[in-house]
């Protein structure tokens, strides 16, 4: 049973993480569409950033994270759900038995909510200390279907998950587990501020060796009709200049280079 002080207040540890368990969710949010996704699945996060960029939305890349795997052609793209991690405070969470309580917060919640295809974005303040995942709940982060990972911070347990095979863009590894140090897990699928950038969930992931780059769902169609056209002009440029052609002539792609181009694809 809990004892309270004089205000009414809980005075034990368990009633002390009242605060924050049963974690804080924004409201229901609307994935991406299949069509949405699959339409962005062969753009590049640097085709994908620089298209954004044209339209009026410059900060869209998520700085500090990069491949824990370092295949060359590592990338997912799907959609945002998101964990927000905070600041301890040692009158809300901290000390004994922080590993045990943290299934009742947002860090198990949200990876009950996670949906085939879906990508995790983990805001961890770019912590050098904070192991955000580890082995089991990257275990079963993928058998819920789970597309892949992206973590302002750390990871623990690298070498199990590395043979997961989950594809993960993180700022390093450690030691530690999720709460052991200077954060806590606070809240899921709510907007969050990830390495510079805005993450609201339902928003496209797209990532790859370049990083992880964010595109709103309104404008991922048109990104990525427009970025399979340069895409497309830029691979016809890269042979051309194979094949001995000058700089100037095929890149960027004007000019007499851009009639070549479109003349062979009417032709």
């Amino acid at each position: 049973m809990k004892t309270h002080g004089h205000l009414g207040a809980p005075t034990t540890q368990e009633a002390a993480y009242e605060v924050m368990l049963g974690p804080a969710q924004a409201t229901p949010f609307v994935r991406p569409t299949t069509r949405m996704v699959e339409a962005l699945a062969d753009v590049s996060a640097a085709t994908a950033c620089a298209k954004l960029h044209q339209m009026g939305i410059t900060r869209t890349f998520i700085d500090g994270p990069v491949p824990l795997h370092r295949e060359p052609d590592v990338r997912i793209t799907g959609g945002a759900v998101t964990l927000q991690f905070l600041p301890q405070r040692e009158d809300v969470f901290s000390g004994a038995e922080q590993e045990d309580a943290e299934r009742k917060t947002a860090l198990w919640a949200v990876l009950e909510s996670i949906r085939p295809g879906d990508v995790l974005v983990v805001s961890a303040q770019a912590s050098h200390f904070t192991g955000c995942l580890g082995d089991m709940l990257v275990r079963y982060f993928k058998l819920r279907g789970g597309a892949g990972i992206v973590v302002d911070g750390r990871v623990r347990d690298a070498a199990r998950v590395r043979a997961l095979g989950v594809p993960i863009w993180c700022t390093g590894v450690t030691p530690h587990y999720a709460s052991q140090t200077e954060l806590f897990p606070s809240a899921f699928n709510v907007p969050v501020g990830v390495g510079g950038t805005l993450v609201t969930p339902g928003d496209i992931i797209v990532a790859d060796e370049d990083g992880a780059v964010v595109v709103p769902q309104k404008s991922a169609v048109a990104v990525a009709e427009d970025a399979l056209r340069h895409q497309d002009r830029e691979a016809f440029a890269r042979r051309r200049l194979d094949e001995g052609g000058r700089l100037s002539d095929y890149y960027p792609l004007t000019g007499d280079g851009l009639q070549e181009y479109l003349a062979g694809r009417n032709g």
